[in-house]
């Protein structure tokens, strides 16, 4: 098991601890699994600890999903949710006031429970539940999350005592393992199947692309938070018209005239806007990483602790999640062409976009919705205050620094940031304008539903 590795230097303690307990069996005065095992208090509460443990944990999964085939946005997106949920069940008993997620979120019931009258190192638990999850998610990198997770174990060892250690590590363990248990039922086992058996919808103006597209079925998979993925549905795009009077045609005439070819009407800021927010699989942590390290740029910019950083992870895990099941079921309802094909075939033949347009239909926007979502929850937990995005910089992203002319991006809120991600789609050439608002409205519904529903407080 993966978690072993995390015991190396342990060996020798559990046989000192046992040879103490066996000392003990005849000193009934205290129990040496008694309250009076010492180090990680029960009653410690986990904003008590710095955002570290967080920051690093999420900056390396976001390195992992740049770096590991197939991590798409969507099943990235996935990842990013579990991840999130499995951290915060690992602190949130530790967290004063805090509330578990389990019997809010969908078929989310019987998650294991620490030992009562126990004490824990809650770091400890949520070092080993990261440990479990990431290896799930990330099997070939295994031994760089055991490497991770060690300089954890062995950073918190002086500190505590080994029963302490070892309880706090089975509950981290659980609680993972009974995340990846509910994962299981979402859907993704059999989206291949799904995928499959997609029958493209009768539409004017259909898509164009290769096959199908990717991941036509995802609207199918789960939701988290949502009653379903047409609980926030978008409002619809303009009819499609390739009459050159029409709103349909004025909607293409606006991404021709706004880019030019190739995005050659483009500004240098324009321009870095489109690539420093296209967060493209391979050579990011994808769109919805882009959120999940946004977090960690808060943490260090206004000093967050453990415990804020917990829910952080979790809403924004939750709402990108949430974000890519709704977006990919309008895309494939809808089946709408790109404007590469709209402006190629009735304005411009010899127009290209700025960047390489997605194998997916138009409408919404995926980068849109999401960064509604993620806004949208970040907001209510943060407030507006400014912040600076050193996403490119900080995780060494070369292939998106070298198409930038301005590396870091200062936002005066994280809606403002959010609302430039939607509208760098414009500037990329890829989207229409109704795509990104229509797209960042229904990432607000989402984000504004986990709000109002979802309780992190007691």
């Amino acid at each position: 098991m993966a978690i072993e590795k995390g015991y190396r230097h342990r060996a020798r303690w559990r046989l000192w601890a046992a040879i103490f307990v066996t000392a003990l069996v005849f000193a009934p005065a205290v129990r040496a699994d008694s309250d009076n095992d010492g180090g990680g208090s029960k009653k410690k509460n986990v904003a008590t600890f710095d955002a570290e443990l967080g920051t690093a944990w999420f900056n390396t999964i976001y390195e992992l999903v740049r770096d590991t085939a197939g991590y798409n946005p969507p099943v990235a997106s996935r990842a990013y949710a579990y991840c999130g949920v499995t951290f915060y069940e690992a602190l949130v008993p530790g967290i004063e006031g805090g509330k578990s997620l389990e019997g809010q979120l969908n078929d989310l019931a019987d998650l294991p429970n620490p030992q009562n009258g126990k004490k824990y190192h809650w770091p400890t638990a949520g070092n080993a539940a990261m440990q479990t999850i990431a290896t799930h998610f990330f099997p070939l990198s295994e031994d760089a999350i055991n490497d991770l997770a060690d300089e954890f174990y062995d950073a918190y060892d002086p500190d505590v005592k080994q029963q302490v250690t070892n309880r706090s590590i089975d509950f981290g363990v659980a609680i993972a393992e009974a995340i990846i248990e509910w994962s299981e039922g979402d859907g993704f086992a059999d989206i291949a199947a799904a995928n499959a058996a997609f029958v493209p919808p009768a539409v004017d103006g259909a898509w164009v692309g290769t096959g199908t597209g990717l991941l036509p079925a995802w609207g199918t998979i789960r939701t988290f938070v949502l009653e379903s993925s047409t609980t926030c549905p978008a409002v619809g795009h303009p009819p499609f018209s390739e009459d050159s009077t029409s709103s349909f045609y004025a909607h293409a005439l606006v991404v021709n005239n706004t880019t030019g070819d190739a995005g050659a009407n483009l500004t240098d800021d324009q321009k870095d806007i489109a690539f420093f927010w296209a967060d493209g699989p391979v050579q990011t942590g994808t769109p919805p990483g882009h959120w999940i390290n946004v977090i960690g740029l808060l943490a260090a910019q206004r000093d967050l602790n453990l415990a804020e950083v917990a829910e952080a992870y979790a809403r924004v895990g939750l709402a990108v999640g949430d974000a890519f099941i709704t977006c990919w079921q309008t895309k494939y309802e809808t089946y709408l062409q790109r404007p590469i094909t709209f402006i190629q075939n009735n304005i411009d033949a010899s127009w290209d976009p700025l960047i390489a347009t997605p194998n997916f239909p138009a409408y919404t926007s995926g980068h849109s919705t999401q960064s509604g979502a993620a806004a949208t929850v970040l907001t209510a937990q943060f407030g507006s205050a400014p912040y600076e995005d050193t996403t490119h910089v900080d995780r060494n992203n070369t292939a998106i620094l070298d198409q930038l002319v301005t590396d870091v991006r200062s936002f005066d809120s994280i809606m403002e940031a959010a609302q430039e991600a939607a509208v760098s789609r414009l500037y990329g050439g890829i989207h229409y304008l109704f795509d990104n608002n229509d797209g960042f409205a229904q990432g607000q519904c989402i984000g504004q539903l986990q709000v109002d529903h979802l309780e992190f407080s007691e």
